[in-house]
């Protein structure tokens, strides 16, 4: 995939974004989730004159990307974890920061990669890393994992009622050949979960969801960067956080609540306009959390 070309991302919420985050001129931002780097563009458009955006990324393709799309805006790129900012933060000798934002859907340039897996039509190997470099691609976890063990894991990460069923089957197939791509594992889903049993979505969503946290540790990092971040942000700075799905709103909902450095902005999640889930469906299952420091 040309990564030297403009990402077909579109960021969700923009306005909600930036209504919560008010990013002002002079201020330092981060945009821990870069993506296709829209949020992060709309962010140092209003922190200049003399801010900047701080923003990160796990997948190498999306910091080369927005190192070229992004060049002539205030935006210094770091290609790293977001739930390590802190010592992000101090190699980039930045004491307190005003603001940090967080999506943590999925970027539509992942999708588009066959090479990655993440859609599933996709013939390239069934990987879902948000970083290829590092850690376990998704089908050697699938060919190695327990029965048990797999359908936990698809319950637990996907809340799929019918983990066991595609479990079984996925134990029963690599036994005659290993599963390695993305079509190869959605077609043998769709022959387990009958569509019309799978709630209006593709039945292969819930099961890739569950791989994808997995291999990612997604939930894991939520939870530290949620824990860490107040000790980063200034008395007053916002954070703002969207999550796609309840395992992510209930962390991140749960962290706001107990959590005394943060300040509540919002009673109740904010979602998309009925007007932009017709133009970007990607963006229907949005939640938008905020909170302060206190």
């Amino acid at each position: 995939m040309d990564v030297s070309a403009q990402s077909c991302h579109i960021p969700v919420m923009p306005q909600e974004v930036l209504r919560f985050l008010d990013p002002q001129p002079g201020q330092v931002i981060v945009d821990a989730t870069l993506g296709g780097g829209g949020h992060t563009r709309l962010i140092a458009q209003r922190v200049w004159p003399g801010g900047a955006v701080i923003a990160l990324d796990r997948d190498p393709a999306a910091v080369r990307r927005a190192e070229k799309n992004l060049a002539a805006l205030p935006v210094r790129i770091v290609h790293g974890d977001f739930r390590d900012l802190p010592e992000i933060l101090d190699e980039l000798d930045v004491e307190t920061v005003d603001g940090i934002l967080l999506d943590l859907g999925m970027s539509s340039d992942q999708l588009a990669d066959a090479s990655r897996g993440f859609s599933f039509q996709a013939d390239g190997p069934l990987d879902l890393r948000f970083d290829p470099t590092s850690g376990e691609p998704a089908w050697t976890l699938i060919n190695r994992m327990g029965e048990k063990a797999l359908a936990d894991l698809i319950y637990r990460y996907g809340e799929e009622r019918f983990s066991r069923r595609i479990a079984a089957r996925i134990v029963e197939e690599r036994k005659k050949s290993p599963i390695n791509t993305a079509r190869d594992l959605a077609e043998l889903i769709c022959r387990v979960v009958p569509r019309h049993r799978s709630g209006g979505i593709h039945p292969a969503t819930r099961t890739f969801q569950a791989l994808r946290i997995a291999v990612n540790d997604e939930l894991g990092a939520l939870e530290t960067a949620l824990r860490r971040y107040p000790d980063v942000l200034r008395p007053g700075g916002r954070l703002v956080v969207i999550s796609f799905h309840s395992l992510e709103d209930r962390l991140v909902k749960e962290a706001f609540k107990s959590d005394p450095r943060y300040t509540v902005l919002t009673k109740k999640p904010i979602t998309p306009s009925e007007e932009e889930v017709a133009a970007n469906p990607r963006a229907r299952s949005a939640k938008l959390r905020a909170a302060a420091r206190t």
